[in-house]
């Protein structure tokens, strides 16, 4: 468990971060503050790994803030501006995650971070699961019972070995999302788990429960290099 503070002044994006700490269940929050003054009081005689930082605050701003401090833990930066992301990564922060901003986005953000801070909890949540917004929800999918992803009109619906969800995003954000070296394109609206792949024959292959995925043109070359055919 990696800890973490919040320095936001706006309760609504306080509780969007607060929600989705909670949801990630491998980041312990210790703190949430609007005043910045307030949050490097308590970092004189408190540690922690990880500061979600607004820019845009009260009496400081984020960047101001992040300056001051001699020793900083990693930082992703949180704002409804691009304006400043130049400047933050010149800042060494781990990430700028501008608002509003997905779940998903989070834990792509939180695995950015070395190894020696919060990333540990990263590292062991995002290649192993995925969250997919679901209503209010966001539930916790192991990437182990993903068959395939297929893109239908203005959603994404993923299929599992036990169910089917449905996901607003569109088919490109999996390929960026999931891992490639387990997560192909076979076709312009499949995304295949390759471990699971039980058959290819022709341009179709074979996944457990009785799937058949069509294979594209312009993608059967690459499938057939990684599975050594």
């Amino acid at each position: 468990m990696n800890s973490c503070i919040i320095i936001e002044d706006q309760p609504p994006a306080q509780r969007i971060l607060k929600t989705y700490i909670q949801d990630f269940g491998s980041l312990e929050l210790k703190g949430v503050f609007s005043d910045p003054i307030l949050a490097m009081e308590f970092l004189r005689t408190e540690e922690v790994d990880l500061i979600f930082l607004d820019i845009h605050l009260p009496k400081i701003s984020g960047i101001d803030f992040l300056k001051s401090l001699t020793h900083p833990p990693a930082v992703i930066f949180t704002t409804a501006f691009a304006d400043y992301a130049i400047e933050s990564y010149e800042l060494n922060v781990v990430d700028y995650l501008l608002k509003p901003f997905s779940f998903q986005r989070f834990v792509k953000a939180v695995a950015k971070l070395p190894a020696s801070t919060a990333a540990s909890a990263a590292a062991s949540t995002s290649p192993q699961t995925i969250f997919i917004k679901s209503g209010h929800d966001h539930i916790r999918i192991s990437l182990e019972d993903i068959l395939f992803i297929q893109s239908d009109a203005d959603y994404t619906e993923i299929h599992t070995r036990s169910r089917k969800e449905l996901s607003a995003e569109p088919l490109r954000y999996w390929l960026e999302v999931l891992p490639g070296q387990q997560f192909v394109r076979v076709h312009k609206s499949y995304i295949i788990h390759l471990d699971l792949v039980e058959k290819v024959s022709g341009n179709q292959l074979f996944l457990p429960g009785g799937h058949v995925i069509p294979i594209g043109r312009a993608f059967k070359d690459d499938l057939m290099g990684r599975i050594g055919g």
